[in-house]
């Protein structure tokens, strides 16, 4: 089967038409998952914000932590509400952010909790990778999976 000549340009066009753009809305979508997941997760937490957290999670929410327990958003509720930050700080940075046409996004990158306890201080990194959904024009994450948790002894000059 041979492709009529004549039908190139429309080929082209539909090919064009087909392909996935970047508009201002996209930009506009990274920036608030960049802003969700690097500065108002890390603060719910911080903060002990039930509130806050109740905003960024979608209701059928589910989380896998690094030993393969599975939570609901209740169980993360209940736990920031009983259980003050036991940390000196949470830095996440974004490894991968991708947002398709469907309204889903994948948000994944290391975390970094800097902490002490009894034998000194640590700091411990972890993986993470969240799928959102968009909704109402609003991104709630309806899933994380928490994986690599390792946890190295620092010095106490915070280097």
């Amino acid at each position: 089967m041979r492709l009529d000549i004549r039908l190139a340009p429309w080929l082209a066009l539909l090919l064009c038409l087909a392909a996935p753009t970047v508009t201002a809305a996209d930009d506009s979508d990274e920036a608030t998952l960049r802003q969700l997941k690097e500065v108002l997760w890390p603060k719910a937490y911080a903060e002990q914000d039930v509130v806050l957290l109740d905003s960024i999670l979608a209701d059928e929410f589910r989380l896998i932590d690094a030993d393969g327990n599975w939570f609901t958003k209740g169980d993360e509720l209940d736990y920031i509400r009983n259980n003050p930050p036991g940390y000196d700080s949470l830095v996440f940075r974004i490894k991968r952010l991708e947002v398709f046409e469907n309204g889903t996004a994948i948000v994944a990158g290391e975390g970094t909790v800097r902490s002490r306890d009894s034998a000194g201080s640590y700091v411990s990194t972890y993986q993470s990778t969240n799928v959102l959904i968009k909704r109402d024009g609003r991104w709630r994450a309806i899933s994380s999976h928490v994986s690599g948790v390792k946890r190295v002894a620092s010095d106490s000059s915070g280097s």
